[in-house]
């Protein structure tokens, strides 16, 4: 009777092992598929698969370079866990320094080096309240004018930081939050199952170009 009742709990443990393996690899799966429906927006993409596995695509959108990744934020207390897009217009911009303007910020944004910089810069008038703006050289920086503007055309509930520096252009962008439901109810926080929509992309990579044209049209 004890060899049944241990033989159907290992067979019990090894269909919860066989299943949850197989719900691991779908999970890795979709994760490798994030950037499959926004690859065609760029000339001869590359991607790498990154230790979370989330893809990273780089590719050239209008001759520009451009740098895509996701990262998985589980650490953020008090909020849902979320996943955080980053396109990156990795080319030299003319901007003088780094200017890197932060919304909600929390301190544990793990994905940016925003605390990192040296000097806090007062906000100036017109700029979101529950934003933080940090420069390495606060005098060389853009002007103050010109990166309201570029804020104002993106929604402030997504966007979570706009990076402008000697080196290139950031935007993070808000892609999902965990389900509620399944979060609170179980602490299930897989995010990235359904792949990134052209339609979410296209404007984030307009808008760094555009910055780029402006700060150019200053130097």
């Amino acid at each position: 009777m004890k060899f049944l009742i241990w033989a159907l709990v290992i067979a019990m443990g090894c269909g919860i092992a066989l299943r949850l393996r197989g719900q691991s690899a779908k999970r890795m799966a979709a994760r490798g598929r994030y950037f499959a429906d926004v690859a065609g927006l760029f000339d001869a993409p590359i991607t790498a698969l990154a230790p979370t596995g989330f893809p990273r695509l780089s590719g050239r959108h209008q001759g520009a370079l451009f740098d895509l990744q996701v990262v998985p934020d589980t650490l953020t207390y008090r909020k849902l866990p979320a996943l955080w897009l980053l396109v990156t217009l990795a080319e030299p911009t003319p901007a003088r320094a780094t200017l890197d303007v932060m919304l909600r910020p929390r301190g544990v944004e793990p994905f940016s080096h925003f605390s990192d910089l040296a000097h806090q810069i007062t906000l100036p008038p017109g700029f979101p309240e529950d934003c933080a703006i940090r420069s390495d050289a606060p005098q060389a920086a853009p002007p103050a004018d010109l990166v309201l503007e570029h804020l104002a055309r993106l929604s402030p509930d997504l966007l979570k930081e706009m990076v402008i520096a000697p080196k290139g252009l950031r935007l993070v962008w808000l892609a999902e939050e965990a389900d509620r439901t399944r979060y609170l109810a179980f602490r299930d926080a897989e995010m990235g199952r359904t792949p990134l929509a052209p339609a979410l992309l296209q404007p984030l990579l307009a808008a760094l170009l555009a910055l780029r044209d402006d700060l150019k049209e200053l130097s």
